[in-house]
């Protein structure tokens, strides 16, 4: 009887584990040039890149100053495009 009560605890972490462990499978990455690069900096890069030309067309609409503050919406708007990179191409 004092075995089993010995094995219960571990029998549970241990199936706890693989249960919280099953996405584990390694991280998105591609292969440039030899190097691999995890995904989201890729997503991040193209997005920095967007955002730039979202802020030069703003600019030359003359609108900037009507989307709101600014310290908020261009790092809002990095985010968006990142994720929406990310969703759209990896996943």
């Amino acid at each position: 009887m004092t075995r089993t009560k010995n094995i219960t605890p571990v029998l549970f972490i241990v199936t706890a584990l693989s249960i919280l462990l099953t996405g584990c499978n390694g991280a998105p990455s591609i292969d440039i040039i030899g190097s691999f690069f995890p995904a989201w900096m890729i997503c991040m890069t193209i997005a920095v890149v967007l955002t730039f030309v979202v802020r030069y067309i703003l600019v030359l609409v003359h609108l900037e100053s009507e989307v709101g503050p600014l310290a908020l919406f261009y790092p809002s708007l990095l985010t968006l495009l990142t994720s929406v990179i990310w969703l759209g191409y990896f996943q």
